[in-house]
């Protein structure tokens, strides 16, 4: 009896204890619903207020396209929505134009949108008739939107080349140039022959001139850096680069040094001299 009695007061007890418990539970629940309910309604307000509308656009990585134009381009402006921005859409727009190879768009909270361009390589300068200079692309396309009054000197530079077949062909060649290959290169002349309509020069950084052909000349002018070591140089020339490899003296034009494709040999050949 008596512990019946003490087991319906224990119970009694623990009451209040549970009402308490089941109140605090219903208050944290409260709060948690409550918080949810204000981030809602802040999210709404910051997306309907100038908070999230776009106050600047960035240009980075670009060299040739103005910053200006690539913003116009890409549609996007102030006042927009941040979030409302179709990036992918901007991206594809953008690579649209001829200069550009490659975009990134990225949102940068609170309100800037930053747009990534890689352009495309370009590979040489042409020298006009007019006598202005237009960068050349890797397929051979001129920039005619870039055209500078002087040389830059940031691109090996193309003369005589009046023929786009022929700037194509070589574009294409200096492309697969290694990059070291192609920064010693000054100067490239297109002169055509009636019999060789591949003919070119290059004026090397050097002081070398290398005489190949439009054809592959990619390949032989990967062993130019070896030929070049073989070489005195205090004593400057011409550098054939055909079936074979040989240099020729610009002060001994009898003097030759004849090599194959893989070795420029150390012999020379000289003619007699004259009484």
């Amino acid at each position: 009896m008596n512990k019946n009695n003490k087991n319906i007061v224990s119970i009694e007890d623990r009451i209040p204890k549970l009402k308490e418990a089941r109140k605090k539970k219903a208050n944290r629940r409260l709060v948690f619903y409550m918080t949810i309910f204000f981030f809602l309604i802040s999210i709404i307000i910051y997306l309907q207020s100038p908070l999230s509308e776009v106050k600047q656009v960035t240009v980075q990585n670009n060299a040739f396209v103005p910053d200006e134009e690539i913003v116009e381009i890409s549609g996007l402006s102030e006042k927009q929505n941040i979030w409302a921005i179709d990036f992918a859409a901007v991206e594809e727009t953008l690579e649209n134009n001829p200069i550009i190879d490659t975009v990134t768009v990225d949102r940068k909270l609170p309100s800037t949108v930053a747009i990534t361009v890689q352009e495309k390589e370009i590979i040489g300068i042409l020298e006009t008739e007019e006598g202005t200079y237009l960068p050349v692309l890797e397929s051979g396309e001129l920039l005619e939107m870039v055209e500078y009054q002087s040389f830059t000197g940031e691109a090996p530079l193309l003369i005589g080349f009046t023929d786009q077949e022929y700037l194509a062909k070589a574009a294409n060649e200096l492309n697969k140039l290694p990059k070291d290959i192609l920064d010693l290169i000054s100067e490239m002349y297109w002169q055509p022959t009636e019999d060789n309509k591949n003919n070119v020069l290059f004026y090397m950084n050097d002081g070398f001139i290398v005489q190949s052909s439009i054809r592959d000349f990619a390949d032989g002018m990967t062993i130019y850096p070896s030929v070049v070591s073989q070489l005195d140089p205090e004593v400057k020339g011409v550098i054939h680069m055909g079936v074979g490899v040989y240099f020729e003296a610009f002060d001994a034009e009898d003097e030759e040094v004849n090599a194959d494709d893989e070795e420029l040999m150390g012999e020379s050949e000289t003619g007699e001299s004259e009484e």
